[in-house]
């Protein structure tokens, strides 16, 4: 399989959970690395934990709020930072790993502010986020996009309407985008239950309740998961594909 050494990345939401790991197996394969991530306290800390991991590898933080109304200039505005501190580079890949937390609610509660709250980040973001992507990609087949989507676009879950329209939607969005943006890849990472910072304050209560049901009777790691978009970026002949990591969710 092709190799990545020396290619450089942007990764859209890498300060913590799955993306950090996305920047930590990256530079662990001499990949150049660049985070995007709302919380500037965040990209530092993430950027100083990784420079001391990696004191050799080139490594840059910049920040960008998904959530705004001016979502498309912010974006804009951040990738020719991180283009900058990379000399100006085109990159090689654009990884979409940036959430928020799950808007689940019951389908009587929901209104049309919360449908459009919850699809900001999820659904909005990436969507603009390929808009640009052709200035800050290499126009190739080794070049790629790679988004991120969730099991509940495959398996149906009471009260989870709304973000499993846009779970699903991800995945028609990566297929279509396959076909508007060729020779650039574009590929979907779908995730069953992973151990990150989203799951909130009683994060360790909830994934032991979740563990008791699992195949694996655990939950898997922001490493784990990490690992399907180090392959997508490896693999010049995927594209239009997603990769499933669930853990038997699906069963």
């Amino acid at each position: 399989m092709p190799c990545i050494y020396k290619q450089s990345i942007v990764i859209i939401g890498g300060s913590s959970g799955i993306g950090f790991a996305v920047a930590q197996l990256s530079l662990k394969a001499g990949v150049h690395v660049a985070i995007v991530s709302s919380s500037p306290d965040r990209i530092a800390t993430a950027v100083d934990r990784l420079t001391k991991e990696f004191p050799d590898q080139k490594i840059s933080g910049h920040t960008c709020n998904l959530k705004t109304e001016n979502v498309e200039s912010d974006l804009e505005k951040a990738l020719l930072e991180a283009s900058a501190a990379h000399d100006n580079v085109l990159f090689d890949h654009i990884i979409f790993s940036a959430g928020d937390q799950l808007r689940v609610q019951s389908l009587k509660d929901i209104d049309v502010n919360l449908i459009h709250e919850a699809g900001r980040v999820r659904f909005v973001a990436p969507l603009i986020v390929a808009k640009l992507a052709p200035r800050f990609l290499g126009n190739h087949y080794s070049s790629s996009l790679i988004l991120t989507s969730g099991f509940i676009s495959q398996k149906p879950v009471a009260g989870w309407s709304v973000v499993g329209s846009y779970a699903s939607g991800l995945s028609a969005m990566a297929r279509n985008l396959a076909v508007d943006l060729k020779p650039i890849r574009v590929n979907l990472v779908i995730h069953g239950a992973v151990d990150t910072e989203l799951w909130g304050p009683n994060r360790e209560t909830a994934i032991a309740e979740y563990a008791k049901n699992s195949f694996m009777g655990r939950v898997a790691t922001a490493e784990e998961a990490a690992e399907a978009y180090i392959y997508l970026m490896k693999d010049t002949n995927a594209t239009g594909s997603a990769v499933s990591t669930n853990g038997g969710g699906l069963l």
